[in-house]
Formats: structure tokens, sequence, C-alpha cells
């Protein structure tokens, strides 16, 4: 029997089970060097870590001039994206030990990611995550991305569970703001070092300022058992 009573976990994907933000970045200087805008470094990249690729080619297009729509930009970076992606997409190993463990203890699980349906879709088939977290919500799928909580309360929707009884397992603050704004407990293990001390993860449940070199699946897991919701 479960220790965990009726708790669901909900993983953001990218920086959080996988190390994808590098193929992220790629993409994108890429398709920007394609279209006149050399230079782009992982700085700049860094401003739209946990923001989806709708929302990153829209600020694009404005911040660069960009000729091409957003539709043709989105279309291009997803495309360049998947490439990158089912080439090589190396899934943190404590997380995936992770979610083995909840997996092992019946826990309801969901991604909730957002990147494309199709670029979640070849990454947990890469990696073999699809196997322990096969529900995924892509941000494409609801009215608004993080930091709105739309993709997370749809997860809970499909697990059939209240989110009250969810945690989000998140690497980025417009992440986290969507966590809280869910309702939900959230477990936030910082990507960028930088951001440990942002106010937006001030409400996590957990925060572990360290990411993932201090994130072990044990910790997280105890955790888990320590403020589980009581079953009704």
């Amino acid at each position: 029997m479960s220790n965990l009573g009726t708790l669901s976990v909900i993983f953001d994907l990218d920086g959080t089970l996988v190390d994808s933000e590098p193929n992220y970045y790629e993409a994108g200087r890429q398709i920007l060097a394609e279209h006149g805008v050399p230079g782009y470094s992982w700085s700049d990249h860094e401003r739209f870590v946990g923001i989806s690729t709708l929302e990153t080619v829209t600020v694009w297009k404005d911040e660069y001039g960009l000729r091409a729509s957003v539709d043709e930009l989105f279309a291009a970076k997803n495309q360049r994206y998947l490439e990158l992606a089912r080439a090589a997409t190396p899934a943190y190993p404590e997380m995936r030990r992770f979610v083995e463990l909840l997996a092992g203890e019946g826990v309801p699980t969901a991604v909730a990611s957002g990147s494309s349906p199709e670029a979640i879709e070849a990454v947990l088939a890469g990696t073999g995550l699809d196997a322990y977290v096969p529900l995924a919500v892509s941000a494409d799928e609801v009215a608004h991305g993080k930091p709105a909580p739309d993709v997370f309360l749809e997860a809970a929707r499909r697990l059939g569970a209240d989110p009250a009884d969810c945690v989000v397992v998140e690497d980025a603050a417009p992440g986290a703001v969507a966590a809280h704004a869910a309702g939900m407990r959230c477990i936030a293990i910082p990507y960028l070092a930088a951001q440990a001390d942002a106010p937006e993860f001030a409400t996590a449940g957990l925060l572990l300022r360290g990411g993932q070199t201090e994130f072990t699946a044990r910790v997280a897991y105890d955790w888990l058992v320590r403020t589980a919701p009581v079953t009704r």
C-alpha cells in the first residue's frame, strides 16, 4: 500500500525531468541566425527558460523586428528542436529514479509542459520515461501557458485528481507561479542558480536551491511522505 495517500505528482518536462534547455537554445540560435540575427547567446536564452515556444517567438518577432510571422517562427523552431531532441535528450538520473519510485508506489503522474505535444512525445519516448509517465499535457492544448495555471489544472483534470492533492515538480519561476495559482504544492529545483532567491519560488513547499545538483529521489520522496494528503 502506498505511503502517499491520494497524492498525484505533475512534472514539468524541460529542465526538470530532462536536460533539454541546450537543445532549445541551439534551435533558437540557429533559427535566429537564419533570419539575420547572429550572436544569440546563452544569456539571451535564459530569459525564456520556463516560457512556451509560442511566447518566446512572439517576443523575438517584436524585439528583433523579424519579417517572418509568429506562426512561421513557431513551426521552424519546433521542427529544429525536434531534430535536436530526437538525436539526444538526457533524462536526469535522480529524476528517473524518482519517477520509477512513484510508479512503484502506484502514484498517478503526468507531465505538464510548455513544449509542443510532438516535442513532449518525442522526448518521453526517447528517454523511456513514457513507460512511467503516460499522461502529458502541452500548453498548446490550453488557453494560457505558464505562469497561468491552465496546464496544471488540465493535467489534474485528466488524472481525476483534486488540485489540492497535487504536487508540481518545477525548475522555472513561471512554473512555480502557475503551481501556486493552481492551488498545488510545489517542489522547486531551479534550473538557473541565480533564480533560486526569486520571489516566485517563495511559495514552494520544498525548494532545492542547488537545483539538480541537490535533488535526490529520496529527499523528494521523503518530503512527499511527510506532507502527504490524508486519504479520504
